[in-house]
């Protein structure tokens, strides 16, 4: 509220410095979109504070008026009053727009809100299954790669669009999606015997022999893994959520670093060397992602080992990502646990895993206690 919001433009400002002072006023879009599903979460689940809604329309207004090109894709960076910078080939900036429109829909009643989200769904939807479209990150004729990301980032969008589907009737369509999202994970990205869930494959989910085809995302993994609980429970279906379960305890025993604590940001397949160079680093997004998903794997099983390792991450998270003297959290650490990065915000790192861990572990908690 008080380092982020720009009342003179629009939007809202990330790049600060650790103590809130503005290191740049470039906009990321997928941050305004984060930063506008979070004002609008806080006023539809924690309390209808007028500010918070005022900051999200704040919100809702730059980005309906500035982000958003003439075919329906977002801007990826624009400058401060909104003009655009740059635009990527990647569709994910899409994906939290569909959050931000559609939960600030829910705060507003707004039916523009509404409209602008499900058209924006249905954009990247039909993106993932024409994946040809858009530029290939190799000639495909040569390397035809699938990527976690997609499938999971749209499983996840479409099960926050479906809970805000106010006219009840396209629900089966977004049956459809998921239903393709978790037969992806399964047939292409999950490898059980190895107990491993791959960021890139090939076409035909085989493993390609580089770096990049190695690569896991311990964060990205366990992400996935919740997503995939919480869909279990919301049909019913123990299937879905044994392979969640599956993917939390492998990507935990891949990720965790026995030396020091905390999560690695990449590990490769077969235990060689990762050419990200930060691979060892620890980053705060993939702690708040484990802690949520261990906390739901223990109210789904009650099984201790979910409580155990849900108090490791925590003790460790909470005594590392903090900034007690001037609030928020660090984003960037060594291995060690050691500060690389004093900053508290950038093009990458904004409004989204943090306090979608507190609001949704709180209500995790609070189903606990009145049960």
């Amino acid at each position: 509220m008080k380092f982020s919001i720009d009342r003179k433009n629009g939007g809202y400002f990330h790049y600060l410095d650790r103590d809130g002072s503005l290191l740049c006023s470039d906009k990321a879009v997928w941050l305004q979109n984060r930063s506008l599903w979070f004002f609008s979460k806080l006023y539809n689940e924690i309390e209808k504070n007028d500010e918070w809604f005022a900051a999200a329309k704040n919100g809702y207004e730059f980005i309906k008026n500035h982000c958003i090109d003439s075919d329906g894709r977002m801007f990826f960076l624009v400058d401060k009053q909104g003009r655009k910078l740059r635009k990527r080939r990647y569709w994910f900036t899409e994906t939290f727009g569909v959050l931000g429109l559609s939960e600030y829909a829910k705060a507003a009643n707004d039916r523009e809100a509404y409209e602008l989200a499900l058209q924006t769904y249905k954009l990247i939807v039909h993106l993932y299954h024409h994946p040809e479209e858009l530029p290939s990150k190799f000639y495909s004729e040569n390397r035809n790669i699938r990527s976690l990301t997609a499938t999971m980032l749209l499983m996840s969008t479409t099960q926050v669009i479906r809970a805000m589907d106010v006219d009840k009737n396209v629900s089966s369509d977004f049956s459809q999606v998921i239903d393709t999202c978790i037969g992806d994970i399964q047939r292409y990205f999950f490898k059980p015997n190895e107990r491993a869930l791959l960021e890139t494959v090939a076409q035909d989910g085989s493993v390609i022999n580089t770096p990049d085809g190695r690569t896991i995302n311990p964060g990205h993994s366990i992400e996935t893994a919740w997503f995939l609980m919480q869909e279990g429970l919301y049909r019913g279906n123990r299937d879905t959520i044994a392979l969640g379960l599956q993917i939390l305890d492998a990507s935990l025993e891949r990720g965790w670093d026995e030396t020091y604590g905390g999560l690695f940001s990449f590990v490769d397949l077969e235990g060689k060397p990762s050419e990200h160079v930060e691979w060892d680093m620890k980053y705060w997004w993939p702690h708040t992602e484990s802690l949520y998903a261990l906390l739901l794997a223990y109210v789904i099983t009650k099984d201790d080992k979910y409580l155990a390792s849900y108090d490791e991450v925590h003790a460790w998270t909470f005594s590392h990502f903090p900034d007690y003297e001037y609030g928020e959290w660090y984003g960037y650490l060594h291995r060690d646990g050691s500060i690389a990065l004093p900053i508290k915000g950038s093009a990458w790192k904004g409004t989204l895993h943090l306090p979608r861990l507190l609001i949704q572990g709180m209500a995790l908690i609070d189903d606990c206690i009145n049960q």
